[in-house]
Order: structure tokens, then sequence, then C-alpha cells
């Protein structure tokens, strides 16, 4: 019989409404239940496409036993943390604090007031390595709740205090300067595995934001050493098994530091900061390597993340189906070389073994091998090799697919409308900003309200019922601020500004200019959630800065960049000590630093061939955070295109940065010398 969860709209909840427990979705009601029943909270957090969340569900959940216990001597509340970021980011702060780690599925006891006394995150059925089993966990838990509620409170309201005392005030320091930045490149180098690329040990994830950071260094400063850590980290990943060497895109984390072995599982936001970190490389260096990578990434993301309403679904699971009935961790990528033979026959399998590292003992479990792209001697048949790809892919596709969850996050498809619309500019790929196009509307109609207040997340064209955090209202400004750019269209710029408006009137401390990931309205938790530092997905507080910081640029506004200037206090302070922890904020940084600087084309006619030269030479500039406009000469689409002339009748462009403008131009060649590329 489905439980409470059956009318919800995630897909991770869903997946748990025929659980045998009694689960509760995160409400007041839940709590007053507790509260009535004089019994503890047990808070489950997890999302959908998470292997260890699926493990621990089949294992427990379902199970009629460990079920009936936990109806009996607790209420159960279960949370998509895709969903609830807030929620998440509180109790895993907790969690994180009480034990030295983290992670999901997320396990959390609470009293009927929400606040935490127990944690942990997977727990087996029975004990293994050191582990309680859930059932004692359950156990021990009910037994402390009954025997020694005094020590429980004071241990919860002990754990409330610290998270109190956390809050933090950075925002009123000063910006970034040279040194920050030295120091802060330095410690990169210091944690940079230079023969693998990429940064610390296993488990190795994409270092995304730090990469934006390295190259946008390199076109400030001219350093080679930055470009090289991200040049070279880029190549290995595209090389790895955590890239999929047939359908394009990057699974979430490399298991080892060669970035062989991934955990399967395809998340839309590493892929759409990784397709506009490859576009950004190749924008650098010409690397066809990047172009290809950028490309495929977007294809990707197009092809099996978008959904019917034209945005795009939150991820792909890691697990799928075996062929026997079982789900397994990455069943539908990995390949035998007698797989290879059944689909290539025997000489086309020899060369795709060799070509994409397959072997008889496996790099993966049971024989296995994930593709990869190892460094040959020699060249290839560049039309066998694709053949062969093409037909592994078919073969794949008849496979069992992983699930997806098609919910729409705002924030990640903000990021991914950066990314398809930028990559579509540079490669002259109109579809792809067409698919940026149809998200970024998408987001307008069912997830902004009548005040451009936003809601996070929608399903089948329905929005869902939780407000947008921090991460959101950035992330989609950062995304209508790249369309802008590419579109010359000022309808984005204005929404990007009612968002933006948003940050500053619901997410800003007024005294410190410091940044709250929940808007000063949002339903009360047991401590306001505030974290600058960058995760799998910039922050919110850098994401904000770095929307921020542009749309000033492209409107002249004060406030705008006096907002950013604050934000980014928390960079001073942390960009020296925990680099690979804020690369977003040290790409702003590197933008401030760098002006940014404005550039406006202007056209005698609407599609004007040197007008769309000089839009194009524009966008390709390196120069870090440079903002673009482009319209005709009379056009009031965008403030920078105000009182902007025709030079000798031509389309012309027009510089500026820090209050001062460049001579403008006509040629396309000058005005690339002046902003990179």
């Amino acid at each position: 019989m489905p439980n409470r969860l059956a009318h919800e709209t995630s897909p991770y909840l869903l997946q748990h409404s025929d659980n045998p427990v009694d689960w509760w979705p995160w409400s007041e009601a839940a709590f007053a239940e507790a509260r009535q029943r004089g019994v503890p909270v047990h808070l489950s957090v997890g999302y959908s496409s998470c292997h260890w969340c699926h493990v621990l569900a089949a294992e427990s959940f379902e199970d009629e036993a460990v079920a009936a216990f936990m109806n009996d001597h607790f209420v159960n509340i279960k949370v998509d943390r895709e969903e609830r970021p807030d929620v998440d980011a509180v109790y895993m702060e907790a969690v994180q604090a009480a034990t030295g780690q983290g992670g999901w599925p997320m396990t959390v006891f609470l009293t009927p007031d929400a606040e935490p006394f127990y944690f942990g995150t997977y727990f087996p059925p029975a004990p293994r390595h050191g582990m309680p089993s859930f059932r004692q966990v359950l156990e021990g838990v009910r037994a402390a709740w009954a025997d020694r509620r005094d020590e429980v409170a004071e241990v919860a309201g002990r754990i409330v205090r610290d998270l109190a005392a956390r809050e933090l005030k950075y925002g009123a320091m000063d910006v970034p300067g040279e040194e920050e930045i030295a120091q802060a490149l330095l410690g990169l180098t210091r944690e940079y595995d230079a023969s693998r690329g990429g940064f610390g040990g296993a488990p190795k994830f994409p270092p995304s934001m730090v990469i934006e950071f390295l190259l946008r260094h390199h076109a400030r400063t001219g350093s080679e050493g930055a470009l090289q850590m991200a040049q070279d980290t880029c190549e290995r990943m595209a090389r790895g098994g955590i890239y999929d060497q047939l359908g394009g895109g990057f699974a979430r984390y490399s298991v080892d530091r060669d970035w062989a072995v991934p955990h399967f599982e395809k998340m839309l936001y590493d892929n759409a900061l990784l397709c506009r970190v490859y576009a950004h490389l190749w924008r650098a260096t010409g690397s066809e390597l990047a172009r290809r990578v950028a490309l495929e990434t977007a294809d990707f993301m197009v092809r099996e993340l978008r959904t019917n309403e034209g945005g795009f679904a939150s991820a792909l699971d890691a697990d799928s189906e075996d062929g026997s009935g079982r789900h397994v961790e990455g069943a539908y990528y990995v390949w035998t070389p007698d797989r290879l033979a059944e689909v290539l026959g025997d000489d086309d399998a020899q060369l795709a073994a060799h070509y994409f590292g397959v072997t008889e003992e496996g790099t993966f479990e049971h024989g296995q091998s994930v593709l990869q792209l190892p460094q040959h001697e020699g060249v290839f048949d560049a039309e066998r090799v694709e053949s062969i790809r093409r037909r592994l892919l078919d073969a794949r596709s008849t496979r069992p697919a992983p699930g997806r969850d098609d919910k729409v996050v705002a924030a990640w498809n903000g990021l991914a409308v950066a990314a398809l619309a930028e990559t579509g500019a540079y490669f002259e790929r109109p579809d792809l900003v067409e698919a940026a196009v149809a998200a970024a509307d998408l987001l307008v109609r069912v997830h902004l309200d009548e005040q451009a207040r936003l809601s996070r997340t929608s399903k089948d064209g329905q929005v869902g019922g939780n407000a947008g955090v921090l991460e959101d209202y950035a992330d989609v400004a950062e995304g209508f601020l790249a369309l802008a750019s590419v579109t010359g269209e000022g309808v984005w710029l204005a929404f990007a500004g009612f968002l933006l408006d948003h940050v500053l009137t619901s997410f800003t401390d007024e005294e410190s200019g410091a940044l709250y990931d929940t808007a000063a309205d949002a339903e009360r938790l047991i401590r306001r959630p505030q974290d600058p530092t960058d995760n799998a997905t910039p922050s919110g507080w850098s994401a904000a800065a770095g929307a921020l910081l542009g749309y000033a640029a492209h409107t002249g506004s004060e406030r705008h960049r006096t907002a950013a200037e604050r934000a980014l206090g928390v960079v001073k302070a942390l960009g020296p000590r925990a680099p690979r922890f804020i690369g977003w904020g040290l790409a702003t940084a590197e933008a401030l630093l760098d002006g940014p600087r404005e550039v406006a084309v202007v056209g005698p006619a609407a599609g004007h061939p040197g007008t769309k030269d000089l839009h194009r030479t524009a966008l390709l500039g390196t120069a870090p955070g440079v903002v673009v406009a482009v319209g005709t000469v009379d056009s009031d689409e965008l403030p920078l295109l105000a009182d902007r002339p025709l030079v000798g009748g031509e389309p012309t462009a027009y510089v500026c940065r820090n209050f001062t403008c460049d001579a403008p131009t006509t040629d396309a060649d000058r005005l690339r010398a002046v902003l990179g590329g």
C-alpha cells in the first residue's frame, strides 16, 4: 500500500512511495506528529541517482521487520536533497561537524523540534567493517530517547548552538587582490597531480570551477603554469573512463586517481559546467580535443537530458539492469573483449580493445572495462575508428538504460543555458543556442512567478512547491546574462536584473554584504544556511558575486557592482587557504581585476555580416568576465548600445572598462588583439 510519498513530484520520493516505511515528506505536520506521539524523528536524505541510497532502501527500507520498527518508534521523513538543498545543507553541516565526514544517503535523528542529536550516512543490514547495522542504530537511538532523554536534549541543544555560532560575516572585508590570487595559485600548484592531472588523490572530482579560474588567470596574466594545469587536467579527464567515450558526457567522479573508473551517475550540473570549461579551453588554445568534448557534451545534454518541455533533467542513474534482472552500477557502460567481438567481429574488436583500453583482466569489476582513450604511438584510421564507435554506441543503446531523474532544477538549468548558449555561439551551432533559449523560456514560464520569485523545481511542466535558494537565483541569472550576450535580446538582461534584485533584497546581509543560501522569508530551520565554498557546483555566494558583477558591467549599476565586491570579501579570506573549494569565487575575482571589459557591437542593420564577424570576435575574447552587447545602431535593447554611432557607416565595436573606453574599431583583428583570443 503506498505511503504518504505517493502524491509527491520528486522522482526520489516516489521511488520510496511503496516502501513499508510510513514515510512523511518534510513538513510541519510531520514534526507535529512526532510531538504528539512523543517520539524522535528519523530524517533520511538522498537523491534519485545515488547508488548507496538505492542500496540502503533495498536492504532496510523494503524490509518489513525493519520498517515496522521504524514506524513504531519514529516519525520517518524522507527528503530529496536536490529539492531541498537548504534542509540538506543544515543537517549535512551538523553531520560533518560531528563525524568529520558526510555524504548520501544521510541519516539524522532529530528531536520533534528538529534539533539533531545522532548522525550517520549508510548503515548496512548487518554489522560489518566496524559499522553497526541499521537495526542496531535504530534500537540504540530508541533506547537513548526512552532512557536518557535529558542527555539527548543537552546534545541536541549544544549542536544547534554550535551551528548558530558559525555564521559568516566575510562580506565586510576588502576584495581579493594580486597577493591573494598569487597565494591561491601557489596553493593549487602544491595540490596539483602533475602526472595525472587534477588535484588531490582519490576519489577525484572534475575541478570545473578551478579550471575556469586558471583559464581566466592565464588570460589576464599570461601565466603558462596556470594554462598547463588546466590543459593537462582537461586532457586526462577527456581520455579517462570518467568521460563517456561513445556517447559523450561526464560521470560524477572517478573512484581512482587516474580518472579510469567512474562513479557512473551523470549529473546535469557536471556536464553543463564541463561543457563550458572545454568550450573556454578551446577558445584559449584552439585545442581540437577541447572542441570535440565541448560539442559531444552539449549534444549529450540535449539528446539524453532534455525534457519534453524544453528543460533539462537532473541526472541519469549510476545503476541499470545487467541483462539478468539485477540492477548493477555501470552495467550500461562496460565492455569485455568478447562483447566487443559480438558487435564488431574479431578484427575490429581487436582494434577497439587496443584503442579503448579494454583488457582481458578488465579495468572495472568482473573482468569488465570502462572505455578510455589511452595515448598510443602511431596513427589510426579515423574512418574505421568512427565506424567502430558508432556501432558500439548503437549496440549499447539496446541495453536497458539507466533511469532518469526528470525533475528540472532551476540552478542547474541556468548552468546549462550558459553552457549551451556559448558553445552554440563559438562553434556556430544555432541548434544549441535554440536549446538554451527553450530552457530559459521554461524557467520564465514555469519557475518564475509574477514577482519574479523562483521556484526550485518543476516536473512535466508543473512547478514544485519549494522556493528557490540563492544558487537558483544566481545560476539562472548567469544563464540569462550569457543568453543576452549571445542573442542580443534585452529581455534576458531584464530577467537577470529581476532575479538579482531578489538577491540584493532577500539573500544579502545589509550590514556586512554577506550572503545567505535561503531568502529572508524562507522556512525557518535550526539555522539559516550559509556556505561560500564551491562543491559540485559554484556556491550560491560566489555564483551571485559573478552574476552581480556581470550585470553591473552590462548596465553600469553601481549598486550591483558594490554588492559583488562585498561578496568577494570571502574570496580574500578563503582563496589563499582553500583555493580548490572557491574556484568560482577566484574566477570572479579575476573578472573584477580585469574590469571586467564591456563590449558593444553596433551595425547598420540586423544580420549584417560585418556585425556578425565583430560579435563573434567579441564572444571569443578571453578577457575574464567580458560582457558583450550586439544590436543595430538605433537599438535600445541593451544599455551598452546607447550612444554608439557607426564609424564610416560600418559595423563598429566599442570596448570599455573601469570608466575608460578605447577608440572604436571596425577591424575584427584589432578587436581580437584588445580582448585576447
